[in-house]
């Protein structure tokens, strides 16, 4: 039995897009209210071929921003739909989630923090926001983590288990020591594997509540 779960961890890993942001899955479905796109059609296409389609080869840096517009439209005629990809990647940037906010400032002065992104070189640093504002909020936000990986600088994205390692080696904290945070289930997976605790967000506020439990600190005002 791993009794290393009993006791608080040693740092907390965030993923940034649908945990500190809100999830670019509520852009592409207003996208897809507006264009007349069956919902979460966005969604399902990212999940197709999710190793080799045009997302996952921009979030590797192994396409540029037009080909990433021109893969990823010729993948939606594949499945019988027009989209506008530059819309998408417009879309990709969420709002703030201040409470997010504060439990990261809480978390970073009790334990070690890091950032694990899969994100694209698009719009300006790793939370890819489209406005000077946002980018200059999402920065001061940035500044609180240790560690930044990058899928979009490193070659490799969650759920490859590696970037989860490289994480951790850069805080010098074993898995079994992590808590990691993140909106997708797939995401998590290998997270777990490793002997990482996770937090699957949907609900901030019900995932903020699961890690004070977890970490046993207060971490809302």
């Amino acid at each position: 039995m791993n009794t290393s779960h009993a006791s608080p961890p040693l740092a907390v890993l965030w993923d940034f897009g649908g945990v500190i942001l809100s999830s670019p899955f509520e852009a592409f479905n207003r996208y897809e209210s507006e264009a007349g796109l069956p919902k979460d059609f966005i969604r399902g296409l990212n999940a197709r071929n999710p190793d080799t389609n045009a997302w996952a080869k921009m979030e590797r840096s192994e396409v540029t921003l037009d080909g990433f517009v021109d893969l990823f439209q010729e993948e939606a005629r594949q499945h019988g739909h027009t989209l506008d990809g530059w819309r998408i990647l417009q879309s990709l940037s969420g709002d703030i989630r201040p409470q997010m906010v504060e439990a990261l400032r809480r978390c970073k002065a009790a334990f070690r923090v890091a950032c694990i992104t899969n994100n694209m070189k698009s719009g300006d640093g790793p939370g890819m926001a489209r406005s000077a504002d946002k980018a200059a909020a999402i920065a001061d936000i940035m500044t609180l983590f240790e560690h930044v990986v990058e899928s979009s600088r490193l070659g490799w994205r969650k759920p490859d288990p590696r970037i989860y390692r490289h994480a951790c080696d850069l805080l010098g904290v074993p898995p079994e020591h992590c808590i990691y945070l993140d909106d997708l289930g797939i995401n998590l997976k290998p997270a777990r594997a490793m002997g990482m605790r996770t937090i699957k967000v949907g609900d901030p506020d019900i995932a903020i509540a699961e890690l004070e439990a977890m970490v046993r600190i207060p971490l809302r005002g």
